[in-house]
């Protein structure tokens, strides 16, 4: 089975957060021409007990499982009928069904918050925890109305450290093609303050101009080299580099006000299952003002 032919999968639980993935992913599923699979992952058996096969009455865990999966489809069916999708209990915890589901997805899309969990918190902690473990590109569905919806007609990337092949990159630019809008492609930089800290220069204005100009270069440069790849073939797609000076977590936290969708890079290390996060992924995860996909970049 290739990679086109993989489904989109959707993590849900009946919450609100999750109706909205529900419906933000029959869109992209739209986009991208995939069919949905709908995944609530429920371990009613082992609180419940197996009933006797003389009994005719469900479990009441059983029941509510099978309710939201078959409500969930139904939303999904209402909001485009043209849409292929399938539904599933599992019977596992939600991240690991959800991570499991990850090695034949698309993509694996999550609400931003579950059910029952504490008013106020920022981020679900079985959103985070699939982000972290997945082996595909996770989309946790966040932010407004407006920028759920794709109305804005922008996709920003953070470009970071890796090379060319940047496969954050290459889904971005996929993303802004299929959706036919702008890809904004953000490489941030900053002078080092020992550059012109410790070392008097004679025109000191002068030198700090020249550092900030040099670093900015090396960033634009560093945005045509990382894009060249991922953009053959693809002259549709608008692309504005835009090499910005400040700290990355608050430059791309900026830049999804406006967006509807934010895409950044997590490192999966040599030897290690999950992926390491950093500053940048995890001020994204719990304060982006859009949905945020988080694609896995071997080391």
């Amino acid at each position: 089975m290739g990679m086109t032919e993989f489904p989109l999968v959707v993590g849900v639980d009946g919450s609100d957060s999750s109706l909205q993935a529900v419906d933000w992913a029959v869109d992209e599923a739209v986009r991208h021409g995939l069919p949905l699979r709908l995944v609530h992952a429920s371990r009613w058996e082992r609180y419940e007990g197996r009933r006797p096969s003389f009994s005719t009455d469900r479990p009441a865990g059983e029941v509510m499982a099978d309710h939201i999966i078959a409500s969930c489809t139904e939303r999904a069916r209402l909001r485009n009928p043209g849409v292929k999708v399938s539904g599933k209990v599992l019977p596992d915890d939600a991240v690991s069904a959800l991570s499991k589901a990850g090695h034949e997805a698309f993509a694996l899309v999550t609400g931003s918050r579950g059910r029952g969990e504490v008013p106020g918190l920022l981020l679900g902690s079985v959103s985070l925890a699939v982000a972290g473990r997945a082996v595909c590109p996770v989309i946790v569905v966040r932010g407004s109305e407006q920028n759920r919806q794709g109305a804005l007609g922008r996709v920003v990337v953070g470009v970071g450290e890796s090379p060319g092949g940047s496969r954050a990159v290459r889904f971005a630019v996929r993303e802004a093609g299929t959706r036919r809008c702008a890809l904004e492609a953000v490489r941030v930089w900053r002078v080092p303050a020992h550059e012109h800290g410790g070392h008097p220069l004679p025109d000191f204005a002068q030198g700090e101009d020249d550092a900030a100009r040099v670093y900015q270069e090396q960033a634009s440069t560093h945005l045509t080299e990382a894009l060249r790849e991922a953009v053959q073939g693809r002259p549709q797609v608008d692309v504005r580099r835009k090499p910005v000076e400040g700290p990355a977590h608050k430059v791309l936290l900026e830049a999804s006000a406006d967006a509807d969708l934010v895409v950044v890079g997590a490192r999966r290390r040599h030897g290690h299952s999950g992926l390491q996060f950093g500053r940048v992924t995890c001020a994204l995860l719990h304060h982006s003002a859009c949905p945020v996909a988080v694609v896995p970049q071997p080391d």
